[in-house]
């Protein structure tokens, strides 16, 4: 490991707000790509969005960050992780 960066991280994000229909999928995995994680966002039946997350500690947080935020036509109400034990795809993809 190299100094200073810290073991794998994989945890369950929701995001609630106004996040279907302004292309938060597409940016979440955009974002997540770049800073080089794992794992998957679909939209949930009750208008959420769902994501796994899975890379370096420092990168998983810094994507959480971001998710408060999300596109431009985005309104984020909340976003909320747990811990989760699945195992993430090999790359980022979004899932319907």
């Amino acid at each position: 490991m190299i100094a200073g960066m810290s073991g794998p991280e994989t945890v369950l994000v929701r995001v609630t707000g106004r996040v279907q229909g302004v292309g938060y999928r597409a940016w979440a995995a955009e974002a997540a790509r770049g800073l080089g994680l794992r794992g998957w966002v679909r939209n949930a039946r009750d208008g959420s969005v769902s994501a796994l997350l899975s890379g370096p500690s420092e990168a998983v947080a810094a994507m959480i960050a971001e998710m408060r935020d999300g596109p431009r036509h985005a309104a984020v109400s909340a976003v909320t992780s747990e811990p989760s034990p699945e195992t993430p795809p090999p790359d980022f993809e979004i899932r319907r």
